[in-house]
């Protein structure tokens, strides 16, 4: 059993910045790819940002060029860097973890972009 637990999010104006960690108790964690999910009210949970074991980074188009998902296998963690928040980047951000069959969900942060 894998647990993951997020932090960082909170209130954040337009254009301004949050900083996401997420802290796995995963055995071999860098075996996993880690990824950042958004659910914003009333709307379907979508992939925000996805990272190999390796490090190889892949992201939505709607977040290009504004976040950067990175890890840290030494310490089990996985950040997501958001930059030039949008109101519409506004959601409960989930972090997950997947090992071939296997998969882990995280509880979840809310992050409020608003002025």
């Amino acid at each position: 059993q894998v647990q993951l637990v997020e932090s960082g999010g909170g209130l954040v104006q337009p254009g301004g910045s949050l900083r996401l960690s997420c802290a796995a108790s995963a055995n071999s964690f860098s075996s996993y790819t880690m990824a950042w999910y958004r659910q914003a009210s009333g709307k379907q949970r979508e992939l925000v940002a996805r990272i190999t074991g390796g490090g190889a980074p892949n992201y939505a188009d709607s977040v290009k060029g504004r976040f950067t998902i990175s890890r840290d296998n030494t310490n089990n963690t996985v950040y997501l860097q958001m930059n030039s928040l949008k109101p519409e980047d506004a959601a409960v951000y989930y972090c997950y973890a997947v090992l071939s069959w296997i998969s882990y969900w995280g509880q979840g942060t809310q992050v409020t972009v608003s002025s």
